[in-house]
Parts: C-alpha cells; sequence; structure tokens
C-alpha cells in the first residue's frame, strides 16, 4: 500500500477483516470496548510529540492548535469511553406480556434495545486533521458502538494519517482486539468503491456540500441503500437586534471578527452572516478594527475554493466591500467582509448566502426588525444560528424560525467553539447535513452507528443481556412504559 493508492486486492484484504472483525466486536462487552478507546486515547497523548510535528509539514496549523486538538481528540475517545461503560445509549425497553392490553388482542412479551450497524466506513477532514479524521469523533463513537472501522485517509495530510493509524492500531493489538477492527485506506476511488461494498453498513463524512453530496448519492445508489452522515456546508447566521446593538455594538463587533477569522476562518461554524441594523453601532466599530492577522489556509485546494468564490461575491454589484480587497486574495489572505442590504440576500440567497470558506463574511443591513424575519425564511439548513438580543426584545418568532433550521442555536455567543458533551448537537437540516436528527459532535453522535431491533417472546437465556429480566449489566431501562434507573 503506497502512501496515497490503495490497491483493489488490498481493499478487499481490509473490508473482508473489518467484516469479520464487527461479528466479533459487535459481542464484545462494555468492558472490552471501553478499555480499547481508553488505551487509544492513552497511546495518542504519548505519541502527541512525534505527530505534531507531522501535522506541522502537512498543514499550514500552528503548533498549539495542533497540540489542543489532540487533547480533544483523547477527550472524545475517553468520554466516549464512559459512555459505553454506562451503557443508557443502548436504549433498553421491555414490555411484559399483558393480556389487558388495550390495542389490538392483548400485548406479546416485547424487549427492545440498539445494537451496532455493521462496518463503518468514516472520510475525515482537511481542516481538523486530530479531532475529524483517523482517531477522530467518528472512529471514536463507532467503536464504541460495536462497529469495526475503515478509515478512508485525507488527501491533504497522509503522512499524519498513517501515523495516527499506527498508533490506533497498536493500541488495539494491545488489548486484543479482533485483527480488522481498524483499518487506513488512501485515493479517492478507494473511498468511493469502498463505500459501495455490501460490508460496509454505513458511512460518515466531514467536508464541503459537493464532495458530501456525491457519496451520500453514492450510498442511496446501492442496491442496499446504506445510512451516509455527511456534515457539509453553513453560514451560521448571526442576527443582531437594535437593542443589542445599540448597547454592546463594539464587544459584538470584536467577537464577531474574533470568531470569523479563528483558524483563518476555516470552521464550518464561522459566523458567515451577519444582520445589522442600518447605522450599527456593530459595523462602524468593525469598520475600524484592525484585522488580526491569519495563517495560510490548509492547502492549495481550499486556497484556491476559497479564493473563487470570495471573487465570485465581490464581482456582484449589490456587494461593498469593507477594507482593501487587494490584500483578501494574498497568502495568507487578511480578513474580509463584505457588505450588501437584507433585501438583496432576500431576493437572490442561492448568490449571496452562501458559504465562502475562509476569513470572509457578509454583513446585511436592514432598516425593520421584521426584515430579520423574512431573512430567516430564506435561509436553508444550518448546523448554527446565533441572536445577540436584549432581555425586552420580542424575538420569540426569530428564534421559532431558526430552530427550524439550524441544529443549534445561541443567545448572545459565538458558535464557533464546538464543545464535546452529552447535549451537544453538531448537526442540521440539509445542506448543513443529510441526516438533520444527526450528530457528529457530542455522545449523541454514537447513535448514528445503531438501529432499534425488538425480540418478541424469547425466553431469557436467549435474549441479549441489556434485556434480560435479571438486567445483569444494572442499565437504567424503561420497563412496562416506566422509567427504572
Amino acid at each position: 500500500m503506497t502512501a496515497m493508492h490503495t490497491s483493489e486486492d488490498e481493499l478487499e484484504a481490509v473490508l473482508a477483516a473489518s467484516w469479520e472483525a464487527f461479528e466479533v466486536w459487535s459481542a464484545s462487552t462494555a468492558q472490552r470496548r471501553a478499555a480499547a478507546l481508553t488505551e487509544i486515547a492513552a497511546r495518542l497523548d504519548a505519541a502527541a510529540d512525534d505527530l505534531v510535528p507531522i501535522a506541522l509539514r502537512e498543514t499550514n496549523l500552528d503548533e498549539a492548535r495542533l497540540r489542543s486538538e489532540v487533547s480533544r481528540t483523547t477527550f472524545q475517545l475517553r468520554l466516549f469511553a464512559e459512555v459505553v461503560r454506562e451503557g443508557a445509549y443502548l436504549d433498553p425497553r421491555i414490555d411484559h406480556a399483558d393480556a389487558t392490553w388495550q390495542a389490538g388482542a392483548g400485548r406479546p412479551d416485547i424487549r427492545r434495545a440498539l445494537e451496532p450497524l455493521g462496518p463503518v466506513l468514516v472520510f475525515t477532514a482537511s481542516n481538523f486533521p486530530f479531532a475529524f479524521s483517523v482517531a477522530g469523533g467518528d472512529t471514536a463513537s463507532a467503536l464504541a458502538s460495536g462497529c469495526s472501522v475503515v478509515v478512508k485517509a485525507h488527501s491533504g495530510h497522509p503522512e499524519l494519517s498513517r501515523a495516527t493509524a499506527e498508533v490506533v492500531s497498536a493500541a488495539l493489538d494491545l488489548v486484543q482486539a479482533p485483527a480488522g477492527l481498524f483499518s487506513l485506506v488512501f485515493g479517492t476511488e478507494t473511498g468511493r468503491t469502498a463505500l459501495t461494498d455490501p460490508r460496509v453498513r454505513a458511512g460518515s463524512f466531514t467536508g464541503s456540500i459537493q464532495g458530501g453530496r456525491a457519496l451520500f448519492d453514492l450510498a442511496n445508489s446501492r442496491p442496499d441503500p446504506i445510512p451516509f452522515f455527511a456534515e457539509m456546508g453553513s453560514i451560521n447566521p448571526t442576527f443582531v437586534t437594535r437593542a443589542a446593538d445599540r448597547r454592546r455594538g463594539e464587544q459584538i463587533a470584536e467577537g464577531f471578527l474574533a470568531s470569523m477569522t479563528l483558524g483563518s476562518g476555516q470552521f464550518c461554524t464561522k459566523p458567515g452572516l451577519l444582520a445589522l441594523p442600518r447605522g450599527s453601532q456593530t459595523l462602524a466599530r468593525l469598520r475600524s478594527l484592525t484585522r488580526p492577522a491569519t495563517g495560510r489556509l490548509l492547502n492549495e485546494r481550499l486556497r484556491e475554493g476559497y479564493l473563487r468564490t470570495l471573487g465570485d461575491l465581490v464581482a456582484r454589484p449589490e456587494i461593498e466591500v469593507i477594507g482593501e480587497r487587494a490584500r483578501a486574495f494574498s497568502d495568507p489572505p487578511e480578513p474580509i467582509i463584505l457588505m450588501s442590504d437584507v433585501a438583496h440576500a432576500i431576493r437572490d440567497p442561492e448568490s449571496l448566502l452562501i458559504e465562502c470558506f475562509g476569513p470572509a463574511s457578509l454583513v446585511v443591513l436592514y432598516d425593520h426588525e421584521d426584515e430579520l424575519l423574512a431573512l430567516a425564511r430564506t435561509l436553508d439548513g444550518q448546523l448554527t444560528a446565533t441572536i445577540h438580543a436584549e432581555s425586552e426584545d420580542d424575538v420569540t418568532e426569530l428564534i421559532r424560525l431558526l430552530a427550524r433550521r439550524s441544529g443549534r442555536l445561541l443567545w448572545n455567543q459565538w458558535p464557533t467553539g464546538v464543545a464535546v458533551t452529552y447535549a451537544q448537537q453538531h448537526g442540521g437540516p440539509y445542506p448543513a447535513t443529510t441526516v438533520a436528527g444527526s450528530t457528529s459532535v457530542g455522545t449523541a453522535a454514537i447513535g448514528r452507528f445503531l438501529r432499534p431491533v425488538a425480540y418478541q417472546g424469547f425466553p431469557d437465556e436467549r435474549l441479549p443481556p441489556a434485556l434480560k429480566e435479571g438486567n445483569p449489566l444494572r442499565l437504567s431501562r424503561r420497563v412496562d412504559g416506566a422509567l427504572q434507573i
């Protein structure tokens, strides 16, 4: 296997081993899965001094960012180990037989829990070479669920992908995980071939709308369509009321600029749209603020895409550029703020309300706050939506509209930080993701790789442990409709 290509024979061996490993791993105990995840985390922490220099060579990210990302990655692994040990993710439900049950002719004994799907194909991201890559959240949650994992390495950091995979494999060998539980493959066509293989039972992706949609369509074109969880594009709109602008304009401007330039604007949660009242204090402050220095974009492919999208935007007659246009096209690019009228954005959202993956954002000016509602109605699916408002503002309808269009709503905060928590939701309606009910960050991410199975009329000794009458796993369960802790 070369650094950039996996042969057909090699891929066949990987997929065969992954299926065999799934058969073993799906039946493994919570303790065994948790031990594997914590061992991977420990070995990645120990290998950070070797991995970070490779990442420095292959990406344009700085050392502090990369080391913090290693810490985030290992935290995720340990958090999923806790989730597995606790077991509530299985959502066990037990209905005992009841001849008096009113719906139908009584109720049979029926018991339901979640079980792993099968081998998962993970397409890694370019902008997070650790946390959304080889050992990132998709891999962690899939292994935690009882699935085997095949990772398609990103072309932007192949050497780092290989080195990270070696660490993960060594950890799994140490805990005697089944051979083939985790594998790494290279090549665009290899990824497409693997996605259509009947042994692959789910896929995940983080990247562009175009790439995610193409893979989603491929997953659905199979004779046996499989779930494909793609996290793709979002402009993450921010709405500022007149009262908030008047009282906190300077603070909002500073927070917005810091958020939109974090990581050189290469975060999928970057606020790419800011709605401000005409005569805005926030806008006045934005005009006067010094643009923070940004680093080079991650790779030439991303840079070309950013410059192409930005060029299309600045060429439009309804767009005004705040600052010097030429510097936005330099290398590294200087942050740029574009400006237009809310009426233009509402009239032509497909041209103006688009993701520009880099240090650029669009400000739209409104006259009446009713225009915020009209703007919200034009939006497609978003990862996040933010409201900056005061206690006296009536934004009930705005909240309702944005909740229908985004996965995470923020109040007087900024969306770029995506904490790894129990309640986190990192996903939203299309095109933010292909599955609006899923999240790729937080403990709920494990649910992507599970499916419900009900057992009706089985003797106790034939039931999976989570559904046995004596509750040997000591799980919280819903029994005859009542939650038992």
